[in-house]
């Protein structure tokens, strides 16, 4: 590719910083050295990718390795993408401007499922055909992993190879594979069926699908004898000892998440029910204080972030948060460093050592009770009282904190009108915490701000039988709520309700939904997730042209009995264990902490041979 066509672009466009790479810490490799090329695809804008954390570790990993070379891709924004087809230019990589169509593998990230359409313009773009079935032994082999990819089925015609778990490892073994394979001039077929057996690829042209006549999944099964019956995800059983970068790249452009991060841990023991995340990635596992703090300073130094972020689903659950939190205001705080605590749950708040934070960097505090009501908070097995909630934000208020975010969902299971009423409810309590506040304790301009998201039934969850709500009963809902919270001191946003339901049938959909999704794309969908370019008309009428109900996939309520279409990956939680979970939901029924003791989902017996 002419490197002058490309500088030419970057003159016409909002944001060349997007497409110029060469940023600090980014990988050049000679590419006649390299036996193979893996670019690395996040079907969304430069500034999203950017701040995904699972980019930079693998593109990291895959860098420090010889003859790898690792590029990253990104969907282009509109302007780009209308110059590139008008000049007939492929997308290129960011590292050496490369078409894609010349790297070995292309691996996409899965982080929501209305980034979807964005894959198949990617490949288009890419002068790459979408389906696998129509790709040839020259095109590259197309990856995908990441947490929608625990459903991988509406994808099964588009994606070659599925990464279930965790990748650090299983990329590198897939890749020692495909080295291997290069130097036997066998034939790509070939090279899938060898790699098949690895625990955590899913290979879907291995697979077949048969349904009943109620179009529910009559069985699914192998085609060839190398691939397994059940797909089960990888899990790195040691943080301390699988890779993490201690540098990574500094971007020109402000992105979503401008900071250091470093991962603390992963897993949740909590057990929510609604949660994919606190399922899929079980059990949880710790890194260590002093790998933590080794990887921070590292990252400080590395990079001149003056922001660091203690990564997790639940962060104040790390066994040592209070005396890393300590260690980093007393080694970065006089440098001005932020530190940012993601996911504070209520009942484990501790607000000295917000207080010690926020010396350092003011920001407003962030909670999730997620139901109005005590009764739905223990339907979902959220395990937070509303006294946790006004306890902690009185305590705020007396300390001077006036901006409050309170994150809810509407749609949950067993939800009524009383729960709706509830959430009314909280939000005029926390302001009369505020009022109830001395004068001379509290700061002037008290804003409450309520974000209700759309629940959508995702899978490997005890909520995965469920039903979503339908478009006319989420609209109905947020209208409600939208009067109940009309108030001076309240900020009301919520989801558009369409992407939630487009969002639903592709969580829980299968292989059919895979025709919906090209022919919705040759119909012009695509950033799906941009309410400003979301098209709900051209999908409906994409479904509607195949012949497909997308409430068949959300707005139905399955029996224990019905065949799943994720049902052959094994994330080591057992569906007994769902069941159960699920049943006690209907009855309100807590379920403790599993740090407590274990509550039997499986993780500790298949998974890991041992306690967790």
């Amino acid at each position: 590719m002419n490197r002058l066509q490309i500088e030419e672009l970057l003159y016409a466009v909002e944001k060349p910083a997007r497409y110029i790479g060469n940023e600090i810490h980014s990988r050049i490799k000679n590419i006649e050295e390299c036996k193979v090329r893996f670019g690395f695809a996040f079907p969304d804008v430069y500034e999203i990718g950017m701040s995904h954390l699972g980019m930079h570790i693998l593109y990291n990993l895959l860098n420090e390795e010889d003859g790898i070379f690792c590029e990253r891709i990104f969907a282009p924004w509109m302007d780009m993408e209308d110059l590139l087809r008008k000049k007939d230019i492929p997308i290129f990589t960011l590292e050496s401007h490369s078409p894609i169509k010349d790297m070995d593998f292309i691996g996409f990230t899965l982080q929501y499922e209305l980034s979807y359409t964005n894959i198949i313009n990617i490949l288009d773009l890419g002068k790459i055909p979408c389906k696998s079935s129509e790709r040839n032994e020259n095109d590259p082999i197309i990856i995908a992993g990441g947490p929608c990819s625990y459903n991988p089925e509406p994808l099964a015609d588009i994606i070659d190879i599925f990464v279930l778990g965790e990748a650090e490892e299983v990329i590198l073994e897939l890749v020692e594979k495909y080295k291997l394979w290069k130097t036997q001039g066998k034939s790509k077929q070939d090279f899938l069926s060898n790699i098949a057996s690895i625990q955590g690829i899913y290979i879907p042209a291995f697979y077949k699908t048969e349904y009943n006549s109620d179009n529910t999944i009559k069985c699914f099964y192998t085609v060839t004898e190398s691939a397994p019956k059940i797909i089960s995800k990888r899990i790195i059983k040691y943080l301390d000892k699988v890779f993490y970068p201690n540098k990574v790249i500094v971007p020109f452009i402000e992105i979503v998440h401008d900071r250091a991060m470093v991962e603390i841990f992963r897993g949740c023991t909590r057990g929510c029910r609604f949660c994919q995340a606190g399922m899929i990635y079980r059990p949880m596992r710790e890194r260590t204080v002093d790998h933590v703090k080794q990887l921070a300073h590292d990252l400080i130094r590395s990079t001149g972030y003056e922001e660091l972020s203690l990564a997790s689903l639940s962060t104040s659950d790390y066994s040592n948060l209070e005396s890393l939190v300590n260690h980093f205001i007393k080694q970065y705080g006089h440098e001005k460093i932020g530190l940012s605590l993601p996911s504070l749950r209520l009942d484990t708040f501790n607000l000295k050592l917000i207080e010690e934070i926020q010396k350092v960097r003011k920001t407003g505090l962030t909670f999730a009770p997620e139901a109005g009501t005590q009764r739905l908070r223990d339907v979902i097995n959220k395990g937070i009282t509303e006294e946790n909630l006004i306890s902690a934000v009185t305590d705020a208020f007396a300390l001077g904190w006036s901006n409050i975010k309170l994150y809810f969902m509407i749609g949950l299971p067993t939800e009524t009108a009383e729960d709706l009423d509830g959430i009314a409810d909280l939000a005029l309590k926390v302001i009369d915490a505020y009022y109830r506040t001395p004068k001379e304790q509290r700061t002037k301009g008290l804003n409450v701000t309520i974000s209700a998201s759309s629940f959508v039934p995702k899978p490997f969850t005890p909520f995965q039988w469920f039903e979503q709500n339908s478009l006319e009963e989420i609209i109905e809902k947020q209208r409600y709520l939208k009067k109940l919270l009309y108030h001076k001191n309240i900020k009301y946003n919520y989801h558009d309700a369409k992407t939630s339901i487009l969002e639903g049938a592709f969580a829980r959909g299968d292989r059919r939904l895979g025709e919906v999704l090209i022919k919705a794309w040759e119909k012009g969908c695509k950033f799906d997730g941009w309410g400003d370019y979301f098209n709900y008309e051209k999908w409906m009428e994409a479904f509607e042209e195949v012949g497909i109900d997308p409430g068949f996939y959300g707005a139905r309520k399955r029996s224990y009995e019905e065949n799943l279409p994720w049902d052959h990956i094994d994330i080591g939680i057992s569906k007994k264990y769902l069941i159960n979970e699920n049943e006690k939901a209907k009855e309100g029924i807590l379920t403790h902490d599993c740090r407590k003791n274990c509550t039997g989902c499986g993780i500790n017996e298949g998974s890991l041979g041992g306690i967790c």
